[in-house]
């Protein structure tokens, strides 16, 4: 069952009271280095992706220098990062594409993001996002697991939570709701252990088996 849409404001306040100005957990320098770190991030930890965009984005932090620096030599920055030769191939690949569509600049249009390689929709709102202050939510496995287990936006698709979380967060909360969804997922409701006793909307959540000790 979802919450109430009074409750759901009451759940982005509480957040909002902890955490007022969240951030993203992904370094980044501009745009661009923003878009490839999150095509990097697919199935990886924000860490490890950190770890190997500071040497690799000192050196190539445009679609022109990315380009220049080529798939093999971006290749060995980024072998610790999981599925890194096929990472290699989208990003040089959509930095050539943004070359040559965009004047090397990252668009700000949803349709022209997912047209690029290896960005979905998730990818495409967290640039939005973020790099440009679209009021967008993109839904990931923490995010997909907090609108569920708490019934803050029940869905049974990305794409259910993602409309869900749209339409009942009030527009006050929409900018960073994100981020609050994805670190609360990240560090209090986690999937195997939610630590509840340090939950700030624990008496809001609608999770049957919270847990009574951390």
């Amino acid at each position: 069952m979802a919450m109430t849409l009074k409750t759901v404001d009451e759940f982005y306040r509480r957040l909002s009271e902890r955490d007022p100005e969240p951030r993203g957990e992904l370094h980044f320098i501009n745009p661009y280095t923003l878009l490839v770190a999150v095509v990097l991030s697919a199935q990886a930890t924000d860490v490890g992706v950190n770890k190997a965009t500071g040497p690799l984005f000192a050196a190539a932090d445009t679609p022109e220098k990315m380009v220049a620096l080529g798939e093999a030599r971006l290749r060995d920055c980024i072998k610790t990062i999981g599925l890194y030769r096929n990472k290699a191939k989208n990003v040089i690949r959509l930095s050539e594409l943004l070359i040559e569509r965009h004047a090397g600049a990252v668009p700000r249009d949803r349709d022209a993001l997912v047209a690029l390689p290896g960005v979905g929709r998730k990818t495409a709102n967290v640039v939005l996002n973020i790099a440009f202050g679209e009021p967008t939510i993109a839904v990931d496995t923490h995010i997909f697991r907090v609108g569920n287990r708490t019934g803050l936006a029940p869905g049974k698709t990305v794409e259910a939570v993602e409309d869900a979380l749209l339409r009942r967060t009030p527009d006050r909360w929409k900018l960073h709701a994100h981020h609050w969804l994805i670190l609360h997922g990240r560090y209090i409701c986690k999937a195997r252990k939610p630590d509840c006793p340090a939950c700030p909307v624990i008496d809001l959540c609608q999770f049957k088996a919270k847990t009574l000790v951390a």
